[in-house]
C-alpha cells in the first residue's frame, strides 16, 4: 500500500517509516499537519497515520479538512492522548482508528491491515489490485501473477513492483525509485536500483513473450506494454 506518515517527531517518523517500507509498504512523510493536508491532497494515498499533536495544523484538524474535501482514504491517529474522551474525538473526527502511543509495531501493522481490508468506499478489490496488461499485482494477499502464474518476489522486490505499477506508462527516475522504494533522499552512490530492476525483470519477464519492464536510456525505467 502507499501510506502517508504525518508526524513531527523525526525519529519516531523514520522508524515507523522504516518499519512500513521493510514490510513492503511505499511511503511519503510529512512533518507538519499542513505538509501532511497538501500531500494528502495531491498523491494518491491508500491509507493516513496521522499524530494528532502537530506543528502548523493538528492532526485533527488535517483529517477534517481532509474528509471536507472528499478524502476518504482510511486515517489511523496517533496520539499520547488516550483517555476514551480523546479517542473518540478523533474518530468523530474522521479518523478511522486511534492508536494510544506507545505502540507495540505489531499492533500497528495488524490495524493497518484491518484498515486496508475495508478499502476506500468499502470496496477492497478495487484499491488493492494493481493490473497492466497480464500482470496483477495483489497489495493484500501480497501476489503478484503474470498470465496465470505466480511469481514469487521479495518484500523490496514487490514494493519496487507496486511503485512501478502505480506509476506505469510514465518514465520512473532514480530520483523517485530511491525516494519512494527505498526512503532515500540523496544518492547513496550504489547499484541498488540496478540490481534489484535486474532482479524484478528476471521475475515478471523472462519467461513470457512480451517484456512489460523497460529501461529509458539516460532517464529511468518505464512499466508499459507496448503495441
Amino acid at each position: 500500500m502507499h501510506i502517508l506518515i504525518v508526524e513531527d517527531d523525526e525519529v519516531a517518523r523514520d522508524y515507523l517509516s522504516k518499519a512500513l517500507c521493510a514490510v513492503g509498504h511505499t511511503v511519503d512523510v510529512a512533518g507538519n499537519g499542513l505538509e501532511g493536508l497538501r500531500l494528502a491532497s495531491s498523491i494518491t494515498v491508500d491509507l493516513a497515520i496521522v499524530d494528532r499533536m502537530l506543528p502548523k495544523m493538528d492532526g485533527l484538524a488535517l483529517v477534517q479538512s481532509l474528509r471536507a474535501t472528499g478524502r476518504k482514504m482510511p486515517v489511523l491517529i496517533l496520539s499520547a492522548l488516550g483517555d476514551v474522551d480523546d479517542r473518540i474525538t478523533g474518530l468523530r473526527a474522521g479518523g478511522d482508528d486511534y492508536l494510544t502511543k506507545p505502540y507495540h509495531m505489531s499492533e500497528l501493522l495488524a490495524r493497518i491491515d484491518a484498515l486496508a481490508r475495508r478499502g476506500e468506499n468499502g470496496n477492497a478489490e478495487t484499491n488493492t489490485k494493481l493490473k497492466l496488461a497480464d500482470l496483477e499485482l495483489d497489495r493484500m494477499t501480497r501476489r503478484v501473477m503474470r498470465n496465470g502464474k505466480k511469481i514469487e518476489l521479495t518484500a523490496r522486490e514487490f514494493q519496487l513492483l507496486e511503485f512501478m505499477m502505480r506509476h506505469s506508462g510514465q518514465v520512473v527516475t532514480r530520483t523517485m525509485l530511491l525516494e519512494g522504494v527505498w526512503d532515500y533522499h540523496f544518492d547513496p552512490q550504489t547499484n541498488v536500483i540496478d540490481v534489484h530492476i535486474s532482479r524484478l525483470r528476471q521475475a515478471i519477464d523472462k519467461d513470457f513473450d512480451k517484456p512489460l519492464l523497460h529501461t529509458v536510456r539516460g532517464a529511468g525505467y518505464s512499466l508499459r506494454e507496448d503495441e
